[in-house]
């Protein structure tokens, strides 16, 4: 065994391009670290649905140039077997450790395959390249990026040509692919032969950008704004001034990308503490709104002032409120989330007459929903332009929940106010998440046993009129690893996350409101059955 581990931690370092991983490795045989060396050659990195994601270092378990290059010769297989074998692929990356090296390497891999590789000509939103796929009409395209994992991970995420990201079968014939390249010396990598783009691309994506507002609409509100050390600070305040918005206050010890995220311990506003910063602006210069992306920027975080003090608003809260913003304008066409996110949208179109859809989470599902005019998902994801971008988009999704704030500023009203008229007219949709992150991936599957095995009856004293398995899927869903209750006046979604280490689960609990005198105590209701649905769940799951 320490013999055939160390052989094999050789033969990869002997084709190994990158010196760093290179001399990482030589450390780790020469030191004889058999538990480093097992954990980096317990496997190969799964290539899914999320396409790749994980640490950065050496061997086949972690991110490096190795990986990318047999991802992406895999993938330029794959292209080639459906006929795709001369189109172009364009490449994408965030400004990550490693990512400028991977989107190169991807380039090389696409040139020397017989395909036509074209690079964005610089660390840019994860929008902009989803959006130059069908701009440039590209077979595929390629984002390097972890989003807002850890500073020590890195990613890279797969769109075909529709411009949305691959869902099975492709993800399980790409993984083949990648599987059957035995040897680097097999892969063709010339050192020119593709194309930077110039700010062309760029230019036509902020163009659009534009097309998401009401023309006449007012452009007052005043907002402070973080990158969260990411990419996004240049096309947001360039898709800002175009529409005529006062320049946002910028969280300056975070608007500049840096790879090591010096300020956070995770780069997603939805984590504890990430957002201080853009508190302590937004208190200093009494702003509207906050805005944050994450460091791709393909997600927009919205934090609103309540009671004097500056709170973060839910990705369900912001989803309803450019729900209802878009219906106040008229739009048509189906309105699509994930089983993750709040009834609340579903209400919302069915009341405005319009078709709404559920989707498995993940935008690759919500993106293809035919006729989509906006889909969303909690986790502050927002589809504003779906002829543009068949993703996420936070540039656009922070312009619109502006322009939304400044229509309620020239009212005389706050995103609250509407927040509370929605829960009157529709009920209040309270949701919160319980959420476990685990060393051991074991701990996940024992839960997800356990729920099976004794799904609960009740949960916070509400029944369970409905207990899904969704691994079976539903005459609606394809299969995936969830479960769905169904409770009096509630729901509740379990699943692994598909990017993290975590167990997510999803409450939801729907208090009728008679008038917004009882607004009040219909929100200490929800607080309390929350809570215990919380508490009920963790120990029906044991964790």
């Amino acid at each position: 065994m320490h013999d055939d581990l160390i052989a094999r931690a050789r033969a990869w370092q002997s084709e190994d391009p990158d010196p760093e991983t290179r001399d990482e490795l030589a450390k780790l045989i020469e030191a004889g670290d058999l538990t480093e060396l097992s954990a980096r050659f317990s496997g190969t990195l799964q290539f899914g649905t999320a396409g790749l994601r994980g640490e950065l270092g050496a061997g086949p378990m972690r991110m490096n140039r190795s990986v990318v290059i047999r991802a992406a010769a895999g993938l330029a297989a794959y292209l080639k077997a459906h006929g795709q074998g001369t189109g172009t692929v364009v490449v994408g990356y965030d400004a990550r450790h490693k990512s400028a090296d991977f989107a190169r390497d991807t380039a090389a891999v696409m040139t020397g395959a017989g395909l036509k590789a074209v690079v964005l000509p610089r660390p840019l939103p994860t929008p902009v390249l989803a959006f130059a796929i069908r701009h440039l009409g590209a077979v595929a395209g390629v984002e390097v990026t972890a989003s807002h994992n850890p500073p020590r991970d890195n990613g890279y995420k797969v769109y075909l040509g529709d411009g949305s990201q691959i869902v099975p079968p492709a993800d399980a014939e790409i993984a083949a692919e990648i599987e059957a390249v035995t040897t680097l010396h097999d892969v063709p990598r010339p050192d020119t032969g593709w194309e930077t783009l110039d700010d062309t691309v760029l230019e036509a994506y902020l163009a659009r950008t534009d097309a998401v507002l009401s023309p006449a609409s007012p452009r007052t509100a005043r907002t402070v704004y973080t990158a969260m050390h990411g990419v996004g600070k240049d096309t947001l305040l360039a898709a800002f001034a175009r529409a005529g918005f006062p320049a946002p206050a910028l969280v300056a010890e975070q608007a500049d990308p840096d790879p090591d995220f010096p300020t956070v311990a995770f780069p997603n506003p939805e984590e504890p503490g990430a957002m201080d910063l853009a508190f302590a602006k937004a208190r200093e210069t009494d702003p509207d709104l906050v805005i944050a992306n994450d460091p791709d920027a393909d997600r927009c975080a919205a934090a609103v002032k309540q009671d004097g003090e500056w709170r973060m608003l839910r990705g369900d809260e912001v989803g309803s409120l450019l729900a209802a913003h878009l219906v106040r304008r008229g739009a048509r066409g189906v309105f699509a989330e994930s089983i993750v996110s709040s009834s609340l949208l579903g209400r919302i179109a069915e009341k405005a007459g319009l078709p709404y859809e559920e989707t498995l989470t993940g935008f690759k599902w919500i993106a293809r929903v035919d006729g989509l005019r906006y889909g969303y998902e909690e986790a502050l994801g927002y589809c504003v332009d779906p002829d543009g971008v068949r993703d996420k988009d936070g540039i656009t999704a922070a312009l619109l929940i502006t322009e939304l704030a400044s229509v309620l500023k020239e009212e005389g009203r706050t995103l609250l106010d509407l927040l509370d008229d929605l829960a009157v007219e529709h009920g209040l949709h309270a949701t919160d998440q319980l959420s476990v992150r685990v060393e051991d991936l074991s701990v996940i599957a024992d839960a997800m046993r356990r729920l099976r095995e004794h799904p609960p009856a009740e949960l916070a004293g509400l029944p369970v009129t409905q207990a899904e398995d969704l691994t079976r899927g539903t005459d609606r869903l394809p299969p995936t690893d969830g479960l769905r209750y169904t409770l009096t006046g509630a729901r509740v979604v379990v699943r692994p996350s598909g990017t993290e280490p975590k167990l997510k689960c999803y409450l939801e609990v729907v208090v009728p409101v008679a008038a917004h005198t009882g607004l009040p105590s219909a929100r200490a209701t929800a607080t309390a059955l929350l809570a215990a649905i919380k508490r009920d769940l963790s120990a029906a799951a044991g964790i």
